[in-house]
């Protein structure tokens, strides 16, 4: 059996969860069949890449976007399955389908009508064409993986014409033996951050969805005595952008300890962060499962997080972290935004004050994350999946 995967990212351009589910999955999948990354940007190692048509240089990064999924599909190159990821891919799925009559499976990380927040990032126009790409892989897939219940209960509410028969869940992995406690410390050094003081940790875009302007309100609240680490960059819009610059300016004049590494890290400087993390924050206001949950809980850091989306499903209430309830507005954003920050402010306050309960925690996470979720297991479900839709 050999599988088309089609993605946008692919290492060593990866910024975010769906990027990380994808280079996992096709690495544990190259080792039980046959497959073929294609994705977008220069050419790489280990898939074929494309770029978006240049006559469209001037148009909407959405149009782009489907440039390269005409692209994606105009070959089959003897595939027996095509399996795209986000909306950026999904039309290239779909159109492979269509052409080359072979099944196709799509795999859920985030869903554009539960972002209406992306009208501002994509532009109104932009963000239509997102939602046409990925209703129209969605409703006539073969099959819909969702990394959550809570992400499947969002595809039939988004999607109801979709079949329930055809919705699976499979959760996201975690590679334990990369994720793991590192107690080395150079490169907390490297980056400004104290190894003796507290450590309260964000990693992750700089997005509405990651909340991150709230967990700055939030810092107001915070122990002064510890830090707070964001390590986070890529903006996805300037108000966004603005916003948190703003909040870190307006948190510096008010406490010490605040460090803002504006750069996505390499892998082996986050896997240290997380490690000395004394909280690991994750005030997503959207989020299916959040692999940086995971990644944080290999690592030994107990884990604050909004309780919204796949997240409950992941962090255990009060055995692998604290949960933090948030009321959403239709628009996706907190109904009593300071509320938010000040529950979320209690709840690592609440940890900080209890290292030894932070440290139990960290270690319970480590436990769960070893022994309930690992890459061979997404990826043997998945081929069990595929060996579903090609069989005669």
């Amino acid at each position: 059996m050999k599988a088309l995967l089609l993605t946008r990212e692919y290492p060593p351009d990866v910024y975010g969860g769906a990027g990380v589910h994808v280079e996992y999955l096709a690495r544990e999948l190259q080792k039980l069949i046959e497959i073929e990354v294609r994705c977008f940007g220069a050419p790489r190692d280990g898939a074929e890449a494309f770029e978006p048509w240049g006559a469209l240089a001037d148009a909407s990064s959405a149009l782009q976007t489907m440039s390269v999924d005409l692209a994606m599909a105009a070959d089959r190159e003897g595939a027996d399955l095509v399996h795209s990821h986000t909306w950026y891919a999904n039309l290239g799925g779909h159109l492979a389908k269509l052409l080359h009559g072979i099944p196709h499976v799509v795999t859920t990380h985030s869903l554009e009508p539960m972002r209406p927040w992306k009208a501002e990032q994509l532009g109104a126009g932009g963000y239509a064409l997102s939602s046409f790409c990925e209703r129209t892989a969605v409703e006539a897939a073969d099959a819909i993986v969702s990394v959550s219940t809570a992400m499947r209960a969002d595809v039939r509410a988004a999607y109801p014409a979709v079949d329930p028969g055809r919705i699976e869940v499979v959760y996201n992995g975690i590679d334990t033996d990369e994720y793991a406690p590192d107690p080395h410390t150079d490169a907390l050094v490297r980056r400004g951050v104290d190894p003796t003081t507290p450590i309260v940790l964000f990693v992750g875009r700089i997005t509405r969805q990651k909340g991150i302007v709230h967990l700055l309100d939030a810092g107001r609240e915070i122990d002064p005595r510890a830090q707070l680490v964001f390590c986070a960059g890529a903006p996805d819009e300037p108000e966004v952008e603005r916003a948190t610059r703003e909040r870190v300016e307006r948190l510096r004049a008010q406490r010490d300890g605040v460090v803002w590494i504006e750069e996505m890290l390499p892998k082996p400087d986050v896997i240290q962060l997380l490690s000395h993390a004394s909280v690991f924050c994750v005030p997503s206001i959207y989020e299916p499962l959040g692999i940086v949950n995971l990644e944080a809980m290999a690592c030994g850091a107990p884990v604050v997080a909004s309780a919204v989306g796949g997240i409950p499903e992941v962090v255990v209430d009060g055995e692998t972290g604290l949960l933090v309830p948030v009321a959403l507005g239709a628009d996706g954003s907190p109904v009593d935004p300071a509320r938010f920050a000040s529950d979320f402010a209690r709840a690592v306050n609440e940890l900080l004050a209890d290292p030894a309960r932070a440290r139990r925690m960290g270690e319970a996470g480590r436990r769960r994350a070893v022994d309930d979720f690992s890459w061979r297991a997404v990826a043997e479900r998945t081929v069990a999946l595929y060996e579903r839709l090609t069989a005669p």
